[in-house]
């Protein structure tokens, strides 16, 4: 390929209110470490806000251990709406975000002391590993799976691993992910009625699930840190899926994207053009976002869910002292020094 892909960077979240969801993420998935936080305008992504340039506060959080972060969006110039029904399994879009584990029960049974809302208990997935599902405060899904591998010690609940998605067509959206996002193993695909998704909205009816993977470690300078990567593309086979996100903008309440941290962004123009699936949003330069800075861009799988690219130019080390690395000259395949990754770590708040 004539791009690296270093890893999922992170999984938008909608959000209405920024400081109390990143308190809850922060106390329930240890995402601790702002990599940006800014408030500005978002005047590239018209074509998903209605026309009109809206404000925004998001803040980029990372667990160090491990995984994808969270981009946690709040709107300033609009109240969010909400999914004018409950997303079922099956309904494209992101239904799930996945997140990393060492340890599934130990998980469990912290999110069980914080008073999170448990949707279901450890049961085997398509894999045969344990796993279950945990709702966030405003009724968001994650799902608690196990992981490979780790950045830091690996802890019971590290940063995101993978997503659910669900797809109209599960063949027809196979190659975006397949192709160009690189899940070129299948670790399950089967048809039927599933005891781990038992309780979950649409968990009651015939599903087609398929479990994706990558062969090969992921390269470049965040692989390390962002780490292997899952998505299960999930169809129902009982009636026509709804959109998740029909009749509402990019930052309404909800799981708004699912980002990937890339070099080469104008060879991955030349691809997802090549297959019929070109960029619908290119910010071209670097665009400033907050301390970090990059060049970022926007695809839609064929059911419309917005797969975000991220190039990233600058990033804050340590921000107390103005210290920023620059990416710009390094080579796009290698990993940065553990050390040097691991300086983001100086950022954790409270």
């Amino acid at each position: 390929m004539s791009y690296t892909i270093s890893g999922i960077q992170q999984i938008g979240v909608g959000i209405p209110d920024l400081k109390g969801a990143w308190a809850w993420y922060r106390s329930a998935f240890g995402m601790d470490v702002p990599v940006f936080q800014d408030e500005a305008d978002a005047p590239l992504m018209t074509i998903y806000t209605g026309g009109a340039v809206q404000r925004r506060n998001a803040v980029l959080a990372l667990n160090m251990a491990g995984g994808a972060g969270f981009e946690i969006w709040q709107y300033k110039s609009r109240t969010p709406v909400a999914p004018a029904f409950e997303p079922a399994l099956g309904d494209t879009g992101v239904f799930a975000a996945v997140m990393k584990s060492a340890d599934v029960h130990a998980a469990h049974r912290h999110l069980l002391k914080i008073g999170a809302n448990l949707v279901t208990g450890p049961t085997a997935g398509p894999d045969g590993a344990p796993r279950f599902f945990v709702r966030d405060p405003h009724g968001y899904l994650f799902q608690i799976a196990p992981a490979i591998d780790w950045f830091g010690n690996p802890v019971p609940i590290g940063g995101a691993g993978g997503a659910i998605i669900g797809c109209s067509d599960i063949d027809r959206a196979r190659p975006v992910y397949q192709h160009v996002l690189g899940y070129d193993r299948v670790l399950d695909d089967s048809t039927g009625v599933f005891p781990d998704l038992a309780g979950l909205p649409g968990g009651d009816r015939e599903l087609r699930r398929l479990l994706l993977t990558h062969t090969q470690p992921r390269k470049g300078p965040f692989s390390e840190l962002l780490g292997s990567s899952t998505i299960e593309l999930v169809q129902t086979l009982s009636g026509a899926p709804r959109r998740i996100y029909a009749d509402r903008y990019w930052g309404d309440l909800g799981f708004i994207h699912l980002c990937y941290d890339v070099r080469g962004m104008s060879g991955l123009k030349e691809t997802c053009a090549a297959v019929g699936h070109p960029f619908t949003v290119d910010s071209g330069e670097t665009f400033d976002m907050g301390d970090a800075g990059g060049r970022f861009s926007y695809i839609e799988d064929p059911d419309g869910t917005l797969i975000e690219f991220v190039e990233t130019h600058k990033i804050p080390i340590l921000k107390s002292l103005g210290i920023a690395l620059n990416l710009s000259r390094r080579p796009a395949d290698r990993a940065l020094p553990h050390w040097l990754g691991a300086m983001l770590g100086l950022m954790r708040v409270g």
